[in-house]
Parts: C-alpha cells; sequence; structure tokens
C-alpha cells in the first residue's frame, strides 16, 4: 500500500509542478492515451518492479488508488500554498475556442487570476472570473497585460484603410502561396538558391539557427506578435515570394488562381506595400519586445509597467 501510494502522491507532485492536465480523453484500459496521471504511473512501473508489482493492474480493484477523486485528495493534501491562474483559449481547425484548466487545485488557495476580454472569461455577473470570485473573493483579477498590448494595433489598424488592407493581402498572400505543397517546394527551392548565393558572396553569416526561413508563417486574428514573425518571414523571402506568384502567373491552371496572383504580385512591387510592410515591421518590433517581456515568467508588475512606459516612448 505505501509503495502504491507513494507512488500515485510522486505522479500527483510531477504533474502539478509542470502545470500539467491530469486526465485524458479516453481513459480505459483499450485506450492509445489514458491521460498524463495514468500514463506516468504506467511510465513509473515499467521503470521500477516494486511499483509494477502493486500498481494498475496489479492492484486490488477497490485499491488502485488512480481514480479522480483520490488525485483531488492528493492534491489537496499536498498542495498547500497559494497559487494564480492565467487562462486562455486555444482555436482549433473547426474555428472554435477550447480551453483547459488544470484540476485538483484548492480554489481557497487561489491568490489571482487573468484572462482576456472575452465576456465569458471576465464578465462582471456570469464570467468565470465571477464564479470563482463568489467562491473566493481573494481570488482577485487581472486583465492580462500581454493581451492588452495585443488589443491596442488591432484596434489602431482597423482605423485605418491602407494598413487593413495591408494587412489583408498578407493573408492572401500566405494563402495562395502556401495552398499546396508543390508551391511550398517551389519556394523553398527558390529561398534556397538566393541563401546559397548570399552565402557564396558574403552578404549573410552561415551558423547555428541562422537561415532557417523557409516558409510564410500565418498570423493569428488578435496575435499581433504574429503579426511580426509573418512580416519578418515576408521580408527575408521577399524575392522568392515574387518568383513563386511569378510562377503561378505563367502556370497556373485556373483563371482565378492566375488572376490573384497577379494582383498581389503588382500590389506587393507598389510604394504602399512596401511602406506599410516596414513601417508596420518597425512598430510592432516595438510591441514584440514588450509581449516577450510581459510573458516571461519572472515578471513582476513594477518592471511591467516600467517596460510600458519605455514602450511608449519609443512608439
Amino acid at each position: 500500500y505505501r509503495i502504491r501510494l507513494k507512488a500515485s502522491i510522486d505522479c500527483v507532485r510531477f504533474l502539478s509542478q509542470q502545470g500539467l492536465a491530469f486526465r485524458g480523453h479516453d481513459e480505459s484500459d483499450n485506450s492509445l492515451n489514458q491521460g498524463n496521471f495514468l500514463e506516468l504511473l504506467q511510465f513509473a512501473s515499467s521503470l521500477n518492479d516494486d511499483i509494477r508489482n502493486v500498481t494498475l493492474k496489479n492492484a486490488p480493484e477497490n485499491m488502485k488508488l488512480t481514480s479522480p477523486d483520490i488525485q483531488k485528495d492528493i492534491v489537496n493534501y499536498i498542495g498547500d500554498s497559494l497559487f494564480s491562474i492565467l487562462v486562455d483559449e486555444s482555436r482549433v481547425f473547426s474555428t472554435k475556442e477550447q480551453m483547459a484548466i488544470v484540476y485538483s487545485l484548492s480554489i481557497s488557495r487561489l491568490c489571482g487570476q487573468g484572462y482576456d476580454g472575452a465576456s465569458n472569461m471576465q464578465g462582471e455577473f456570469n464570467g468565470l472570473k465571477a464564479l470563482i470570485l463568489k467562491e473566493n473573493s481573494c481570488a482577485f483579477y487581472i486583465h492580462c497585460f500581454a493581451y492588452q498590448l495585443q488589443l491596442a494595433p488591432v484596434a489602431v489598424a482597423k482605423k485605418h484603410t491602407q494598413i487593413e488592407l495591408f494587412f489583408s493581402s498578407i493573408a492572401s498572400l500566405v494563402n495562395v502561396v502556401g495552398a499546396s505543397a508543390k508551391r511550398s517546394d517551389i519556394l523553398q527551392d527558390k529561398q534556397g538558391i538566393i541563401i546559397a548565393e548570399a552565402l557564396q558572396n558574403g552578404e549573410i553569416s552561415s551558423g547555428h539557427d541562422l537561415n532557417q526561413h523557409t516558409s510564410l508563417k500565418r498570423f493569428g486574428d488578435t496575435r499581433w506578435s504574429s503579426h511580426y514573425s509573418t512580416l519578418i518571414s515576408l521580408i527575408i523571402m521577399f524575392s522568392s515570394t515574387i518568383k513563386v506568384l511569378e510562377v503561378i502567373v505563367d502556370d497556373g491552371s485556373k483563371s482565378e488562381q492566375k488572376y490573384e496572383a497577379s494582383h498581389l504580385l503588382e500590389f506587393m512591387q507598389s510604394f504602399d506595400f512596401i511602406f506599410s510592410l516596414h513601417l508596420m515591421r518597425n512598430i510592432l518590433g516595438v510591441t514584440n519586445g514588450l509581449s516577450v517581456a510581459l510573458q516571461r515568467k519572472d515578471q513582476d508588475i513594477i518592471n511591467a509597467m516600467s517596460l510600458v512606459k519605455v514602450c511608449k516612448q519609443q512608439l
């Protein structure tokens, strides 16, 4: 019993320290992935004969010490420290937002909570923030600073027709160039030739993690740090992208593809596009540095406000 209990406690402690979810979608015996807790316990038993002999299938049916209630009891017993939660949704291919929170933590020890501005998260009456505050009034809510930073450029950009048109064109460009494996291969080949020539001429340096851009990155709707990455990859691969569009115009199988590629090719080489590309690269470069700094685990509120002030001065 002691060995079985210690094994379960060790698994709970590890998952809690790493901030990982315990449960799986399918925890049946035939499941290929039974969730982090059971999979970790199986891994531990495979490394230790003493644990394997008394856990899981070798344990009494009513004394496995693996049920969700047992996991919660162990967490409540060992997890007496104060903690905060910072939660965000992730979008899946179906465009639906999904969210998972590591459970089994005592809400009485929760001292802070942070989300984005969605009503289902920070709503005053039925949002997750309000529901938690009903259980623990000391769980103070702080709007995620990093998300506030993302919202500011979005709001400003939507007020400016040229910039909104610019990013719409970037989205179309990424879709057209990356629409098929064939086009992606052409882009990589063209970029490889350019890199080889630049290296031979001494225009760029070689080394670890250098010259790794081989595709145009897609950006999220409100993730302006991802917009910055997209602009950087486009600037680096500008010539290669132009060549791919030229190939589509000349060899495209459908007239609609040729027309869209021709329109993008003309717009990409215009003054408005080039100016907007470098302007937004410079602006988002400033906010991206702040966004990265705000998401550091060791960041504190005083230093964060100082960084915001510096960012405003740079802008």
